[in-house]
C-alpha cells in the first residue's frame, strides 16, 4: 500500500509541477508499452532460470502478473497526474 501511495504522490507532483495539461492517454499508452516489455523480459528470464518443466508456467504466468501490476500502477499514476493538473489549475487562478 505504501508503494501505491508513493506512486500517487509522484503522479500528483508530476501533474502539478509540469506546466499545462498532461496527455493522460499518452501516459497510459507509454505505461502499457513499458508493462508489456517488462512482462515479456521478466517472464522469459523466469522461464530460463527456474529448472524443470515448471519454469514455463511460472514464466508466462509471472509475466501476466507483472503486466497487470504495472498497468495498475500506471493507472494510479495517471489518477495522481489528473489530481495534480486540477490542483495546478486551482492554485494558478489565484
Amino acid at each position: 500500500m505504501w508503494f501505491e501511495l508513493l506512486i500517487l504522490i509522484i503522479g500528483i507532483a508530476f501533474g502539478f509541477f509540469s506546466p499545462g495539461k498532461q496527455s493522460l492517454w499518452g501516459l497510459l499508452k507509454k505505461g502499457l508499452i513499458v508493462g508489456i516489455v517488462l512482462a515479456v523480459i521478466l517472464g522469459l528470464i523466469a522461464t530460463f532460470l527456474v529448472p524443470g518443466g515448471f519454469g514455463l508456467a511460472v514464466g508466462f504466468l509471472g509475466g501476466i502478473g507483472i503486466f497487470i501490476g504495472i498497468v495498475i500502477l500506471v493507472i494510479i499514476f495517471i489518477v495522481g497526474v489528473f489530481i495534480g493538473d486540477f490542483l495546478e489549475g486551482v492554485f494558478k487562478k489565484k
